[in-house]
């Protein structure tokens, strides 16, 4: 893949981005100790973007060539004139955040072979064979992916990025009276296979402790319905940040007329809630998903989406921070070389509080410890709905049976105001994906929260 774009600005006429991608994958599967999957997959190719008076213009092409550059800034060139020809919005320069970033996370350990890696998978398979002979099934799987990009833009910025992921799942089922009890965890996040894992024994402790927590569901209860105190793990307080508060404050979908336009700087959660959607360092460390510069050439900082309760800004890309009045924040970012760049979240997450998990619990008297989240959905209003595949009740402080599958709901922005205790903990999710058009990598993060939601029964 072409790195040095800079010998192609000459062509740019006016506003334009140009950005060469190129995606890899890796995925093995074993199911009951047979190998399902053994694949590697890879896409990749060059795009332009180009803004003419508030229109724009996109073409791709999967040729990584001097000539398949030129063909695409050709292209968006003229689709931005025509466009602008029908449309005629006539609309001012775009704001600009100008910035030189390289960015490659790369391991410096020697790489495994696609055989090395089968044969770790093995060995994960044959362990929980002979040491669980009991379960129904089982499915372990590992996922890797690999994202490169170089992008250069007409107001200066350029940069370049090697970003990679790799997980390992492990899907496990019991049965109970004839039905299937399910449970999976997965391990692993930022980084290439090599930094992250070192061997199969390593996973056998945290394979363990996923195989207790499935023993105990299985012999679990229904959670009895209806609104209730709950402390949410950091796992569900992440998807929960993403999901039912982030997509709201995203520009593009406020304009489009989300619940948060109307609430910028007024309450919307406890003042004890504080939610950040970071660029690419947190509390010292790198995030899951680092952004530097984003895909319009914006250098990325973070976005404060609430402070101490009241909602104070939206993520922005150019466009959207140019009809609010604002700077950009970096938020645009495209998944594949085909995509456009979309306001994204990057690693979103509720910042840690002062309170210990163990003293959440025991001031609970009658409410639930929720630690899983098999999925989940979320609108507009911010109304949310959960799975629980994995929970504990809580009676008199003390946690108890273990409870089967149900849901939580809810209106974030209501349930927020009911958070009465965050923990000092702090976890981010690295495998979480945003399906917003394009599915793409983003990090979750968050402390436990105490509050107050509703919750299905049997």
């Amino acid at each position: 893949m072409l790195t040095d774009l800079s010998p192609y600005t000459g062509l740019f006429s006016g506003y334009t981005e140009l950005r060469c991608q190129e995606n890899t994958g890796l995925t093995i599967a074993f199911l009951q100790g047979d190998n399902i999957t053994n694949t590697k997959t890879s896409s990749g190719g060059v795009c332009a973007r180009v803004y003419q008076s508030g229109s724009w213009g996109f073409a791709s092409c999967p040729a990584l060539t001097s000539e398949g550059i030129r063909f695409v800034i050709a292209t968006a060139t003229k689709n931005a004139a025509f466009l602008d020809q029908k449309e005629q919005k006539a609309s001012g320069q775009l704001p600009s955040s100008v910035d030189q970033t390289r960015q490659d996370y790369s391991t410096t350990k020697p790489r495994l072979t696609q055989n090395q890696l089968v044969e770790f998978m093995k060995e994960l398979d044959r362990y929980i064979a002979g040491r669980y002979p009991q379960l129904a099934s089982r499915l372990v799987s590992l996922n890797c992916s690999e994202q490169k990009k170089s992008l250069i833009t007409a107001d200066g910025s350029s940069a370049y990025s090697l970003l990679p992921h790799s997980f390992i799942r492990v899907s496990l089922t019991v049965e109970k009276d004839g039905e299937p009890v399910s449970l999976g965890e997965t391990y692993g996040g930022r980084g290439h296979f090599e930094d992250l894992f070192t061997h199969p024994e390593a996973l056998f402790p945290e394979i363990d402790q996923l195989v207790e927590h499935l023993m105990q569901k299985r012999d679990g209860i229904h959670p009895a319905a209806g609104w209730k105190t709950c402390i949410l793990a950091p796992e569900i307080a992440g998807i929960l940040a993403h999901e039912a508060i982030g997509h709201t404050a995203e520009a593009d979908l406020v304009l489009a007329g989300s619940v948060a336009g109307p609430y910028l700087n007024k309450e919307v959660a406890s003042s004890l809630v504080t939610m950040v959607d970071f660029a690419h360092t947190a509390f010292g460390e790198t995030c899951p998903v680092p952004v530097l510069v984003d895909d319009e050439g914006t250098k990325a900082e973070d976005c404060t989406l609430i402070e101490e309760g009241i909602l104070k800004g939206f993520m922005h890309n150019k466009e959207s921070a140019r009809r609010f009045g604002v700077s950009p924040t970096g938020n645009a970012r495209a998944n594949n070389f085909m995509d456009e760049p979309l306001i994204r979240m990057r690693n979103t997450a509720i910042l840690p509080g002062k309170d210990d998990l163990a003293e959440m619990i025991a001031s609970v008297d009658d409410g639930y410890y929720l630690l899983r989240t098999s999925n989940g959905q979320a609108d507009a209003t911010s109304e949310f709905m959960f799975g629980i595949t994995l929970g504990y009740e809580i009676k008199q402080g003390k946690l108890g049976r273990a409870i089967k599958d149900t849901t939580v709901s809810g209106v974030a922005y209501t349930m927020l105001k009911t958070v009465s205790m965050i923990s000092k903990e702090f976890k981010w999710l690295s495998s979480g994906k945003c399906g917003k058009k394009q599915s793409i990598s983003v990090g979750l993060g968050g402390p436990a929260l105490k509050c107050e939601l509703k919750i299905g029964g049997r």
